[in-house]
C-alpha cells in the first residue's frame, strides 16, 4: 500500500467513533426528532386506521383530523403516546443507527473508501431488521396509545404511559404478545432503513463530491430531505399494514381480521382502493421528512462535536 494511502487509512481509523458513542448518539438524535414530530405521528396513525374494513371514514383529510382531534383531546392530546415514542427511539433508533454507523466506520477503515450503494443497502437491511425486533414492544405500545382516541370510551385501552402499556400487555396478553406484529415491523424497518440510511449516505456523498457543498448543516439538510421523500414513498404501504395488525382486536368469535401483511394489503386494496395504501401521505411525509432531517442533523452535529473535542 502506498505511504499516502496508508496514512489516510490510519487517520480514518483514528477518527472512528467508539461503538457506545455511535449507539448513544443514534438514540439521542432519534428521541430529539420524535419529540418534535409526535403530533404528526399521531395524525398518521389515526388516518391509517380510519375507514378500516370499508367503514365510514372518521376524518376527511389531514386538516379535518387535526381539527377534530384538537377539539376532542386538546392540544396536549396531540402528544398522546409520547412516552412510547421516546421509548421506541431509545430502543429501535439507538440500535439501528448504532449498528449502521459502526458497520460503515469499519468498512471505511478496512477498505480506505466509502461503501457502494449496494453495500450501504446491505448494512441498512441488517441494522433496520435488528433494530425493529428490539423496538417492537415499544412500537406496539405507541400504535395503541396514538390510536386509542378514535375508539369509543368503553373500548379504549387507556395506557397511562409506555411502561404501564408494556406491563399490561405482558400481564393481560402474555409476554410474547409484546412482539405482536414483529414481522411487518421488521419488514417496514428493512424498507425504511434501506431507503433512508442508504439514500441519505449516498445523497450526502454525491453532494460533497459535486463540489457545491461542504460537510455542514446545509449538506445534511439537503441530503436528509431527499432521503425523507424517498423513504415516504417506499415505506407507506408496509407501514399501514403494520399499523392495522398491531392495532387490531379479536373479533367476537376470537379470530383476528388480519393474518399477515399480505392479507392486510389485499383487504385494503379490495375494500378501500389501491391508493389507500398511501393513505395519510401528507402527515406521513410531514412526519418522516422533518424526523429524518432533525435526526441526521443532530447525529452529524454530535459526531462532529465529539471528533472536535476528542481528536
Amino acid at each position: 500500500m502506498p505511504p499516502q494511502q496508508q496514512q489516510q487509512q490510519q487517520q480514518q481509523q483514528q477518527q472512528q467513533l467508539p461503538k457506545y458513542i455511535n449507539f448513544t448518539f443514534g438514540g439521542l438524535a432519534g428521541m430529539g426528532a420524535t419529540f418534535v414530530v409526535q403530533p404528526l405521528d399521531l395524525l398518521k396513525n389515526r388516518l391509517q386506521m380510519t375507514g378500516e374494513g370499508g367503514e365510514k371514514r372518521m376524518y376527511k383529510n389531514t386538516i379535518d383530523a387535526f381539527m377534530k382531534i384538537g377539539r376532542a383531546e386538546g392540544v396536549i392530546g396531540m402528544w398522546n403516546g409520547i412516552s412510547a415514542g421516546l421509548l421506541r427511539q431509545a430502543t429501535y433508533t439507538t440500535t439501528r443507527l448504532g449498528i449502521f454507523s459502526t458497520l460503515q466506520d469499519k468498512f471505511v477503515a478496512r477498505e480506505g473508501r466509502n461503501p457502494s450503494l449496494l453495500v450501504k443497502g446491505g448494512m441498512a437491511l441488517v441494522a433496520g431488521g435488528i433494530g425493529a425486533f428490539v423496538g417492537t414492544p415499544a412500537d406496539l405500545t405507541l400504535i395503541r396509545m396514538t390510536s386509542d382516541g378514535r375508539l369509543p370510551a368503553e373500548l379504549r385501552r387507556n395506557y397511562k404511559n409506555a411502561f404501564e402499556g408494556l406491563l399490561r400487555i405482558s400481564r393481560e396478553e402474555g409476554v410474547t404478545k409484546m412482539w405482536n406484529g414483529w414481522s411487518p415491523t421488521v419488514m417496514r424497518a428493512i424498507v425504511v432503513n434501506i431507503a433512508q440510511l442508504a439514500s441519505y449516505s449516498q445523497a450526502k456523498q454525491m453532494l460533497l463530491e459535486s463540489g457545491k457543498f461542504r460537510d455542514g448543516i446545509l449538506c445534511h439538510f439537503t441530503a436528509s430531505l431527499m432521503s425523507g421523500f424517498i423513504t415516504t414513498i417506499a415505506s407507506m404501504p408496509v407501514d399501514i399494514c403494520k399499523t392495522r395488525i398491531q392495532n387490531q382486536k379479536p373479533l367476537p368469535d376470537g379470530t383476528l381480521l388480519y393474518k399477515n401483511s399480505f392479507h392486510v394489503a389485499r383487504i385494503v386494496i379490495r375494500k378501500e382502493g389501491m391508493f389507500s395504501l398511501w393513505k395519510g401521505f401528507f402527515p406521513y411525509f410531514a412526519r418522516i421528512g422533518p424526523h429524518t432531517v432533525i435526526t441526521f442533523i443532530l447525529l452529524e452535529q454530535m459526531r462532529a462535536f465529539y471528533k472536535q473535542v476528542s481528536y
